[in-house]
């Protein structure tokens, strides 16, 4: 009986794996952790550590039931090491795979940033988006700019897809690019249940192709073929339409199932075929200007938008062997039209079927059109020359006009200069006549002095010769 048990309860633990989700009853708790009853034949321990993760409101107590998750199905002490925190996790594992399999956007924060790529809060879980499936982190970087690139998303919003969940190696891995291609999918997919073909609708072309031009239309591109540009033949998209350009496009064709979008132009301009028989008639003659020269003749383009064929065996008698020794592109031809077959929108012309008398008069025009043309561009290169020298003069004016505006500052200047130290000088022959006077004006008062001194001091000699005279009579 004993060795049964022992083999039950080693088949019981040999089926427990990591991340297995279990339902424990708690025994008890200490410092230590808690242990918990899961229906084995041994008891599973949760870490004290665990615990503290579930914060300080959290508690435990005895005949509690609780989900646990199997980290360690046996450590070295042959314990179940069980986790509380990670069952809570289990919801957002659960949320995660559903996601996964609907392929859902998702918004998370980004909590971090290392030299792999960025950390995301999901819920209870952090989750990796690699550098590679972060849509604007360019390649080719250097490790600060990278790493500066990719910490400015800590703190952000970004919308994500999940790529992988595995809960027991603990893997939660997002994308950017993926978010991205999913929601323009999500978009374009909505656009074309919205959308029918015969619709007029507004976009705004966002790249050229050798093969046409691709028009986001608010969530999804569609493509105007080159052939669908214009009327008349185009060589190159560029030649119609430009990156950024709004423009007004038919809704040619649907693919619901390939998710594609047909668009048309020159649908929504009107088609001159429709007006060629009242434009054109056989025999009459036409100007065009060569567009393309082939192996077997030449496409003209008419003033109306029409392009149509000079086949070679109408450019000469005989024939050239080789078109395009006898026409080039951008030529402008005097022509006769030969056929005209506006349900198939063709067009056939001759040159060989124009007369020397008219050619010779179109030349004639040409050349005379030519030489107006020249003295048109003479006279405007005139004019600008005019006008550049009429500038030259007012600038030469209005510098001359500064200058003498200048010199008259100066000799104003040079005169209030002269003038202040004119009254200076003044002011100083004032100062000096005001000292020299009062300078005589001190010798005078000096010599006054002096002159009654010694008028007393004779007053005072006679004084006493008369004292001494009075006293020598008294004496006889």
């Amino acid at each position: 009986m004993e060795f049964a048990a022992l083999l039950e309860e080693a088949l019981a633990m040999a089926d427990v794996k990591r991340g297995e989700l279990l339902t424990a009853t708690v025994l008890y708790v200490d410092q230590q952790g808690a242990i918990v009853d899961v229906g084995l034949k041994r008891d599973g321990v949760v870490p004290r550590a665990d615990l503290d993760r579930m914060g300080s409101d959290y508690l435990l107590e005895p005949g509690t039931e609780v989900p646990v998750m199997v980290v360690r199905p046996e450590d070295q002490d042959g314990n179940l090491v069980l986790s509380v925190h990670q069952a809570r996790q289990s919801v957002d594992w659960e949320r995660a795979e559903a996601l996964l399999q609907s392929s859902e956007v998702v918004t998370a924060q980004v909590a971090a940033a290392n030299r792999g790529g960025l950390i995301v809060h999901f819920g209870e879980l952090r989750g990796f988006i690699p550098a590679s499936h972060i849509a604007n982190l360019p390649r080719g970087l250097d490790e600060t700019e990278r790493q500066d690139r990719l910490s400015a998303y800590v703190g952000r919003d970004i919308d994500l897809q999940i790529i992988e969940v595995n809960p027991v190696r603990r893997r939660l891995v997002l994308s950017e690019r993926e978010a991205q291609r999913a929601s323009r999918d999500q978009r374009k997919q909505r656009l074309l249940e919205d959308l029918n073909e015969g619709d007029v609708c507004k976009g705004v072309v966002s790249g050229l192709r050798d093969f046409g031009a691709f028009v986001d239309l608010g969530g999804a591109d569609g493509l105007i073929h080159i052939s669908e540009l214009a009327w008349h033949r185009v060589r190159y998209p560029s030649e119609v339409v430009s990156v950024g350009d709004e423009v007004e496009v038919y809704i040619l064709r649907l693919d619901r199932e390939k998710k594609r979008i047909g668009l048309s132009l020159k649908r929504l301009r009107p088609n001159p075929w429709t007006e060629v028989d009242s434009l054109y008639a056989i025999g009459q003659l036409v100007e065009g200007t060569v567009s393309r020269v082939v192996s077997f003749g030449a496409f003209i383009e008419l003033d109306s938008g029409i392009e149509a064929l000079l086949h070679t065996t109408q450019i000469s008698d005989p024939p050239p062997n080789d078109p395009s020794l006898a026409v080039f592109e951008g030529e402008r031809l005097l022509l006769r039209v030969i056929s005209i077959e506006s349900d198939r929108q063709r067009m056939g012309l001759s040159l060989k079927e124009v007369a020397d008398d008219e050619l010779a008069e179109f030349r004639a025009r040409r050349a005379a059109e030519k030489e107006a043309e020249a003295s048109d561009e003479d006279e405007l290169e005139a004019e600008d020359e005019m006008a550049v020298a009429e500038a030259d003069v007012a600038d030469e004016d209005e510098l001359e006009s500064e200058d003498e505006m200048a010199v008259a500052e100066a000799d104003v200047a040079d005169e209030d200069e002269l003038e202040s130290e004119d009254q200076m000088a003044v002011a100083e022959a004032d100062v000096a006549d005001e000292d020299e006077l009062e300078s005589e004006d001190e010798t005078a008062v000096a010599e006054a002095e002096v002159v009654d001194d010694e008028q007393q001091d004779a007053d005072w000699g006679d004084d006493l010769v008369e004292d001494a005279e009075q006293a020598v009579e008294t004496e006889g």
